[in-house]
């Protein structure tokens, strides 16, 4: 699942009552340990997550009252809640056959309702009006872009939107794979096409997964063949941390 609300709720399954001073115990560090990576994150923090901090407040009041009504708090699942707003984490991924860790940072776009780590290290996020975009830092000219696309259709349900994707990729594309039904990294649709079979031929890939609201989230990843192992697997890596938030 990609809701927060749902990965509050899993945190917190099959636990008991507590008390009232337990559940202002658990907010309390909660709302501290989230004041103390602010300040420690500085002005880097503020201007990157300038939307994320009222969602945070929400997000940790309804995991307070699911809480009360179970038992056993403890240290444990207070670390549960606080991972799912970390606005740093560590995340280990395997490249070309080989582990690799990586630091990605979280962005929440002022005008969607989705999160998403981002590998700061070599790609920029880009926020606009309608998308967003997450782009290759020092891009060598002579390569085809290197990107990936998140855009939200509120009024088509995913089907629909995977259907017109397919029609348009097979006007334009000499090769085309898919649709396809998948569960990663995303729960949804795929579909991907090249322009040919050499190392800079270009590669477009779609994914298409449900909004949770009679929508849809179009993610739209860019890059050349030879590059299907590295950046390819760098976006869908990132794509794991994508989590729909309730508006």
């Amino acid at each position: 699942m990609n809701n927060l609300d749902d990965k509050i709720k899993k945190a917190l399954e099959n636990r008991t009552q507590i008390t009232g001073e337990d559940v202002r115990d658990v907010w309390n560090k909660i709302d501290m340990e989230l004041n103390f990576n602010r300040k420690k994150e500085g002005k880097k923090m503020k201007s990157k997550n300038r939307g994320l901090i009222p969602f945070i407040g929400a997000a940790a009041a309804v995991a307070i009252l699911f809480v009360s009504l179970q038992t056993n708090v403890g240290h444990a699942i207070v670390s549960q809640i606080k991972e799912l707003f970390a606005p740093q984490k560590e995340i280990v991924q395997e490249i070309e056959g080989n582990k690799e860790k990586t630091d990605v940072h979280l962005h929440q776009p002022k005008e969607s309702n989705y999160i998403i780590y981002v590998d700061e290290e070599r790609y920029e996020f880009i926020e606009g009006e309608d998308r967003d975009k997450i782009v290759m830092k020092d891009k060598p000219d002579n390569i085809p872009e290197v990107s990936m696309e998140i855009k939200q259709v509120k009024d088509k349900y995913p089907e629909e939107v995977i259907k017109d994707i397919e029609a348009q990729l097979k006007e334009e594309y000499e090769i085309v794979h898919g649709p396809e039904r998948v569960t990663e990294p995303l729960e949804g649709f795929t579909i991907r096409a090249l322009t040919g079979q050499q190392w800079d031929s270009k590669v477009i890939k779609f994914y298409v997964i449900s909004n949770e609201n009679q929508g849809s989230f179009i993610i739209t990843q860019r890059y050349f063949l030879e590059a299907a192992e590295g950046h390819g697997v760098r976006f869908d890596e990132m794509l794991k941390e994508f989590k729909i938030i309730e508006e």
